[in-house]
């Protein structure tokens, strides 16, 4: 099994998700963070004052899924998420050693 972490710009989650759904998949946990990268940051004024910006809004996506989809999940995540600008985000993949459910105690790997 392979955990899918994936960092995308916050305007783009409905498009991901319904992309997901559209091929089965739909365990998935999304969280608000704030980053920074190669977008950097900006700066703006408030109250006369200049302002730097350099942690941004982003969504952290985490699905565990099986290797067998591992390429599929990827394609359609950076797909559905991309608009060509610098910040679009980027998805980390990890290897599950174990994984095991809360409610029924089994092993489900």
């Amino acid at each position: 099994m392979k955990l899918i972490i994936a960092y995308i710009r916050p305007e783009k989650l409905n498009a991901v998700k319904q992309a997901l759904y559209a091929k089965n998949i739909y365990s998935l946990s999304v969280t608000n963070v704030l980053g920074s990268g190669r977008q950097g940051g900006f700066t703006e004024t408030y109250r006369g004052v200049a302002m730097e910006v350099n942690l941004l809004k982003k969504l952290r996506i985490d699905l565990v899924i099986s290797d067998d989809l591992e390429d599929m999940i990827i394609e359609t995540i950076a797909e559905s998420s991309r608009t060509g600008k610098e910040g679009d985000g980027v998805i980390f993949v990890q290897e599950i050693a174990r994984t095991k459910r809360i409610r029924t105690g089994e092993d489900t790997l």
